[in-house]
C-alpha cells in the first residue's frame, strides 16, 4: 500500500527546509533529527549548503536514489513544479504542508484540483495540502514530520485530525495525560488521503489500538460507512465531529474548503457505523484514556468500591442512568470481604470501606471484587482521609491491574491537582478521574464498544415491490412537471412498496364518495387530492369522523364551496375517501435528503407533536434489518408501541418493515427528496401500523433521464 511510503519511509526530503530560526521548514527538519527518525533525512533548499549539521540539496533532482517521502513545505505556487521533481526522481509518498489551496477560495480549489489529477496521474499517494503532517511512533519507524509544539509519546492510538493547529493541541494535551499514541495523520485539505484512507491503513496495524477522529467533514460517506461498520467491530474509533451547527458548518466549510454536510446526518451516519461520538474535547480525552488503559468488559456489571458513602451513592446514580448494572456480588464475596473490613464498612454494592480504610483494604477489596464471576468493570472512588496518600493508592491500583488484566478498573479521585499532574510523569495503566460521573461515562463507552462488537452485522433486504407501478407514477408527475406527488399518488407509491395504507377509492362526484364510503364502511375520513396545493388542512382539506351519508355530502358540498371561493378547484383531482383508523398512537416517518449524505430515514411520534415535541431520529439509507429495529428503540415514544399505559402492543415485526420498504424505496430511487407519512397510526384494534396520509416530492430533471 502506497501510505506505507509517506508513514514508514525507508528517506525523507524535506522540501523547504530552512535554516532561518522559527520557519516551519526549520522546526519541522529539527524535530525529524530530534525524534530520532531512523531512514535518510535530505534538505531541499535553493541555497544549498548545510542545514542542522545536514547537506542541504539545491533540487529534488539532486536528491539521491531510495526517498519514499517529500515533505513539501513551498509556496504554493511552486508546488505543483516540486511534484513533477518528485516524480521523475520516483518519489511516491508527499505531504503537502503548504497551503493557499481550495481553502482560500475558487482559484485555490482550481488549483487543488490540478495539484490532485498531477498525483494519480503520477501513483503518488498525498497528504495535505493545508496540513501539520504526519507522525509514526514506532521505534523502529521514530518519525516526527509535524511541527506541534512537543515531541509525540508512543501509545496505540491512530489519529486523524483535519485540523492541523487543533490537531497539536490535541497531541499535546494527550502527552500530559500520558496518553500516548501510535501515529498521527493531519489529513488538512483531504484532497487525497482522508480519514477513510487512513482508518483503511490503521484496520490490521498492530500498533494502532483504537482510533481518534478529529473532522469537519467526511469526503465520502459512503465509503466511511462500510470501512468504519468492519474496523470498529475489531477495535474502537471516537470521533469529534466539529460543524453541528449552521454557523460552525459555515466556518468548517471555510476551514478546509470542504461541505461539512448537515449534522443529523453525520449523527446517523456515526451511530450506523459504530463509531463512538464526543461533543467535547474533555468527552474525547476521557473516552481515549479508559480505552487506552482498559480492555472490553464482559458484560455491564459494575462493582463500585469507595471509602466515603456519598460518592459511592452519586456513583451509582451515574451506573444506573448509563443503563448499565450495579453487579450483586456473590455471597462468597461478601463473606471474604467480612473478613477483613471493620465492621462498620458495607460489603454490598457499592462496598463501602469507610473513610478509615488503609492501603492494604483498598487492595484486598478491589481484589477480591475482581475475582467474583458477576462482576464485569469496577471503579474505585479514593477521598483523602487519616494521611493516606493518593498516589500510593494509585500505585496500588496499578499494581492490580496488571495482575488481573481481564477487567476494567477505573480511578476516581476527589483530590488535589498535584496528584493528576504527578501522574503525568509516570507510566499509567488505569484511567483515573476527578468525578465518579465521568468514571461513570468511561465505562459506560467501554459497554458502548462491547455491544456494538455483539451485535449482528444486519442485512439490507430485497423485498418484493411493484416497481413498474411505482416508476409510471413519477413519471407522470415528471411529465407535467410536478414536484409534488398528490396524496393519491404518493399513497398508491407507498402502496406498489408494499406499505400497508387505509382502505380507500377516489370519488370525483358526490354521489361516488358516498360509494366507497358504504364499501369502506362509516365512519371514513375525507380528504381533497390536488395537483397545485399540497398542505390541505391549510386549507380545511381534510374533514374526518364522517359517521354517515347525510354528513358525507354535506362535508363533500362544503368543502367544494370554500375551495371555489378561494380559487383552488381548478389543481382538484377528487376527494379521497379512507376508512377512519381508530388510534390514539400517531408515528411519523418517512425520507429527508441530506445534499452531501444522501437519504435518510425519519421516524418518531407523529401527528401535531412531531414538531413541538420532536421525538424522532433519523439513520442514513439503505437500513439494514438491525438498524430498523435501533431506529425504533432510538426515540422516546417506543414505549407507547410496546403497550404501556393499556395500548394494544404494536405489532413491531410491521413497524420494522414499513421503515425497511421506504429505505428501499429511498435507496433505489434516489430522485425521491423527501417523504412524509404522518401519520402512520398504530390501530387500537390490533397494533397493526397503516399510513394514512403521505406527502412525496421528487427531483423532476431526474426522473426525466431515466
Amino acid at each position: 500500500m502506497l501510505l506505507e511510503k509517506i508513514m514508514k519511509p525507508r528517506a525523507i526530503a524535506v522540501v523547504g527546509a530552512s535554516s532561518r530560526p522559527h520557519t516551519i521548514g526549520s522546526d519541522l527538519l529539527k524535530r525529524l533529527i530530534e525524534y530520532g527518525f531512523k531512514g535518510g533525512i535530505y534538505p531541499v533548499n535553493p541555497k544549498g549548503g548545510v542545514i542542522e549539521g545536514l547537506q542541504a540539496y539545491k533540487s529534488v533532482s539532486e536528491l539521491p536514489d531510495g526517498v519514499d517521502l517529500a515533505v513539501i513545505i513551498v509556496k504554493a505556487a511552486f508546488v505543483l513544479p516540486t511534484i513533477d521533481e518528485c516524480h521523475k526522481k520516483g518519489i511516491k509518498g508527499l505531504v503537502v504542508i503548504s497551503a493557499g489551496f481550495k481553502e482560500t477560495g475558487a482559484e485555490g480549489l482550481k488549483a487543488e484540483q490540478e495539484l490532485l489529477e498531477r498525483v494519480r496521474s503520477y501513483g503518488m499517494r498525498m497528504v495535505g495540502p493545508n496540513c501539520l503532517g504526519v507522525v509514526n511512533t514506532n521505534p523502529e519507524v521514530s518519525m516526527d514530520a509535524c511541527f506541534a509544539e512537543s515531541l509525540p509519546v508512543k501509545g496505540d492510538i491512530g489519529f486523524v485530525s483535519q485540523s492541523g493547529a487543533l490537531g497539536g493541541g490535541i497531541l499535546n494535551i494527550l502527552k500530559d495525560l500520558n496518553v500516548g499514541f501510535a501515529q498521527f495523520v493531519s489529513i488538512g485539505n483531504q484532497a487525497d488521503v482522508n480519514a477513510e484512507t487512513a482508518l483503511e491503513y490503521w484496520e490490521n496495524d498492530p500498533d494502532v489500538k483504537q482510533v481518534l477522529l478529529y473532522m469537519e467533514s467526511i469526503a465520502n460517506p459512503d465509503n466511511f460507512r462500510k470501512l468504519a461498520s468492519r474496523i470498529s467491530k475489531k477495535k474502537p474509533i471516537l470521533a469529534l465531529k466539529a460543524g453541528r451547527s449552521a454557523a460552525g458548518a459555515s466556518a468548517a466549510s471555510s476551514h478546509t474548503g470542504s461541505l461539512a454536510g448537515g449534522d443529523r446526518a453525520a449523527a446517523a451516519l456515526l451511530k450506523q457505523s459504530g463509531v463512538i461520538r464526543e461533543f467535547s474535547l474533555r468527552e474525547l480525552f476521557s473516552t481515549a484514556k479508559v480505552f487506552a488503559n482498559c480492555p472490553i468488559p464482559k458484560g455491564d456489571r459494575v462493582c463500585i468500591v469507595t471509602n466515603s458513602g456519598g460518592p459511592g451513592i452519586m456513583a451509582t446514580d451515574a451506573i444506573c442512568e448509563h443503563g448499565m448494572q450495579i453487579a450483586k456480588i456473590t455471597d462468597e464475596t461478601k463473606a471474604k470481604l467480612r473478613s477483613f473490613l471493620p465492621a462498620a464498612a458495607s460489603v454490598k454494592n457499592p462496598v463501602d470501606m469507610i473513610a478509615s480504610a488503609p492501603l492494604e483494604h483498598y487492595r484486598q477489596t478491589v481484589e477480591t471484587v475482581l475475582d467474583d464471576p458477576n462482576v464485569d468493570m469496577v471503579m474505585v472512588i479514593y477521598l483523602p482521609f487519616l494521611g493516606l496518600k493518593d498516589i500510593d493508592v494509585a500505585k496500588a491500583l496499578m499494581e492490580i491491574r496488571a495482575e488481573h488484566p481481564e477487567k476494567p478498573i477505573v480511578g476516581v479521585f476527589m483530590t488535589t491537582s498535584a496528584f493528576f499532574n504527578q501522574l503525568s510523569n509516570m507510566n499509567v495503566t488505569v484511567p483515573f478521574y476527578m468525578y465518579s460521573e465521568e468514571a461513570a461515562d468511561a465505562l459506560n463507552r467501554l459497554n458502548d464498544q462491547r455491544l456494538w462488537q455483539e451485535r449482528p452485522a444486519g442485512v439490507v433486504p430485497e423485498l418484493p415491490v411493484d416497481d413498474a407501478r411505482a416508476l409510471a407514477i413519477f413519471k407522470q408527475a415528471a411529465a407535467e412537471g410536478r414536484r409534488e406527488l398528490t396524496t393519491r399518488e404518493s399513497l398508491d407509491v407507498l402502496d406498489a412498496y408494499g406499505v400497508r395504507i387505509c382502505r380507500s377509492g377516489m370519488a370525483h362526484s358526490e354521489d361516488e364518495a358516498v360509494k366507497i364510503a358504504e364499501m369502506t364502511g362509516y365512519p371514513v375520513v375525507m380528504k381533497m387530492t390536488s395537483k397545485t396545493t399540497s398542505h390541505k388542512t391549510d386549507v380545511g382539506g381534510v374533514r374526518v369522523g364522517i359517521g354517515s351519508e347525510e354528513e358525507l355530502r354535506a362535508e363533500y358540498r362544503d368543502l367544494v364551496a370554500k375551495l371555489e371561493e378561494r380559487g383552488l378547484l381548478e389543481g382538484l383531482e377528487g376527494m379521497l375517501i379512507q376508512e377512519m383508523v381508530k388510534s390514539k398512537r400517531e408515528l411519523v416517518t418517512g425520507i429527508a435528503t441530506d445534499p452531501q449524505f444522501g437519504p435518510m430515514i425519519m421516524f418518531g411520534l407523529g401527528g401535531v407533536f412531531v414538531e413541538v415535541l420532536k421525538d424522532v431520529a433519523f439513520r442514513l439509507a439503505p437500513l439494514t434489518d438491525i438498524d430498523a429495529k435501533d431506529l425504533i428503540h432510538s426515540v422516546k415514544s417506543v414505549k407507547l408501541l410496546e403497550g404501556a399505559r393499556g395500548f394494544t402492543p404494536a405489532q413491531m415485526d410491521k413497524v420494522e418493515e414499513t421503515l425497511l420498504r421506504i429505505s428501499q424505496l429511498a435507496n433505489t430511487k434516489r430522485f425521491v427528496k423527501e417523504l412524509d407519512i404522518n401519520p402512520l397510526m398504530v390501530s387500537d384494534r390490533d397494533g397493526e401500523p397503516i399510513a394514512v396520509d403521505a406527502r412525496i416530492a421528487i427531483d423532476v430533471e431526474a426522473v426525466k433521464a431515466l
